[in-house]
């Protein structure tokens, strides 16, 4: 007998996981379907976390399962309608601003931490007058930090609640191959599971493929002929450094969002993801990509002497480009190919010079290296010019309100990609031009954090659930 379902939801990360918990909350009839192509979140596992070393997991205990990539995350949840995504295009600021509320409070009920960094308004203006005397310029944002062991737990936690409901279920190890349409009418999924392929059902379809599903979101709108739009590539390099030089910063902000346009290129380039006593780590993608990442656990215990930071530079192509994945996914394949499918690092006083760093000369740097496997390299040979001289420029303007950061001992790490798929054409509901088929999160390109991926998904629920009611 064919499988039938009022709701399907292509990816159990925030976006996913948030359709259902609206659901759950509203209308307990309503048989929903969660699949996707990891596992169930007690049963991720990743070996690079413990020997430093990537075996190609398939699928990725990193990047797929249950919360996605967000289980294993720095976990912070952005509570500014300015930072994480474009749902300002769907919606108004204030109606943007209730929703993260909304969400923040479901977050918090599932074990989230009380602490918001960020608050400190008066010391806010001082930072964000002292920026502004460089070209720089502060975006505030009140900052939850989950940590990346507690992120476990609030998306686990979701997970129990969700399989006690009774109406949901969680498919796993599933892969969605294609979505059904018939006359203009979304009518499910194509899947494949344990090399058998089937159908599901479903009146209503939602999308929420996650960054590591971005490929297959892009493949299926061109087969649907919904129109995408190319959003920016963010390609850059992760900073670390001793927390001595970003303390004044992340004390009172936790994550610093600072945005400069370099001077020669005119290109913008911003801070993004910063843990304060934190870790740089390895992301592997489908593929056999690595990119480098960083987070920072919740227990004082685990801090570490250092900062880290992405520093990305923001490029938007125009026709007739339309590969804006390709490119970066060639760009992280250069690194990888210098250091035999690792993660590079370079001193950057060393790139300054235009020499490479080898192990003699990591070894004389004042900052230790959080990332033991990281190989030292030189980024000239991965990022091309506009790149590198807008990350050096970039440096050297921070450098005027966190001194010591344009340091011949401050560590780069490369290469750091923001895999942005394109962004899908939808209306101000998340729904497409195939009649009740949504896509939201970060694979539809709407979205590129936690929060905002959490608020798609409660607009979609809200929206379905009146469709029910009426």
């Amino acid at each position: 007998m064919p499988l039938k379902y009022d709701v399907i939801i292509i990816g159990a990360g925030p976006a996913g996981i948030f359709t259902a918990l609206e659901i759950a909350k509203k209308n307990r009839k309503m048989e929903v379907l969660i699949l996707d192509k990891g596992r169930e979140i007690k049963k991720r596992t990743c070996p690079a976390r413990t020997t430093n070393r990537c075996i190609n997991c398939n699928p990725c205990g990193i990047t797929s399962g249950w919360s996605g990539a967000g289980a294993f995350s720095d976990g912070k949840l952005s509570l500014s309608h300015e930072v994480g995504g474009n749902i300002t295009d769907y919606m108004s600021e204030e109606e943007a601003q209730c929703l993260i509320d909304y969400a923040d409070n479901i977050y918090v009920k599932f074990g989230a931490q009380k602490e918001v960094h960020g608050l400190n308004e008066k010391r806010i203006e001082e930072i964000k007058y002292e920026a502004s005397k460089y070209n720089i310029r502060l975006i505030p944002c009140p900052v939850r930090h989950l940590g990346t062991e507690k992120a476990f737990d609030v998306l686990g936690g979701m997970y129990d609640y969700l399989m006690q409901q009774g109406n949901i279920t969680f498919m796993e190890l599933t892969d969605a191959e294609n979505i059904l349409i018939e006359n203009g009418v979304v009518k499910g999924v194509c899947v494949k599971k344990q090399g058998k392929e089937e159908k599901i059902f479903g009146k209503y379809v939602i999308a929420a493929p996650g960054r590591g599903g971005a490929d297959w979101l892009n493949e299926q709108t061109k087969k649907l002929s919904i129109e995408t739009v190319n959003n920016a590539v963010d390609i850059g390099v992760r900073v670390e450094v001793p927390n001595s030089i970003m303390d004044h910063l992340t004390k009172d902000l936790y994550e610093a969002k600072l945005i400069y346009y370099s001077d020669t290129y005119d290109n913008k380039v911003r801070t993004f993801c910063m843990n304060p006593g934190g870790v740089v780590s390895q992301e592997n993608y489908e593929g056999g990509i690595a990119l480098v990442n960083g987070h920072s656990y919740a227990d004082p215990k685990l801090k570490t002497d250092n900062t880290n930071f992405a520093l990305l530079v923001s490029t938007t192509f125009t026709e007739p480009f339309r590969e804006p994945i390709k490119y970066g996914r060639y760009i992280a394949n250069l690194a990888n190919m210098l250091t035999g499918g690792g993660i590079m690092v370079q001193r950057l006083g060393d790139l300054l010079q235009g020499r490479r760093t080898d192990k003699d000369r990591l070894k004389k740097s004042t900052t230790i290296p959080t990332m033991k496997s990281a190989v030292p390299g030189d980024l000239s040979f991965v990022l091309p010019k506009r790149y590198l001289t807008s990350i050096i420029e970039a440096l050297k303007a921070f450098d005027k309100i966190a001194p010591g950061l344009y340091s011949k001992n401050t560590l780069l790490y490369g290469v750091e990609c923001k895999f942005y798929s394109s962004k899908v054409t939808v209306n101000n509901y998340f729904e497409t031009k195939i009649q009740n088929l949504y896509a939201i999160g970060d694979g539809a390109g709407i979205t590129r954090g936690l929060m905002q991926a959490s608020v798609t998904g409660i607009v979609v629920a809200r929206d379905i659930l009146k469709k029910i009611e009426k």
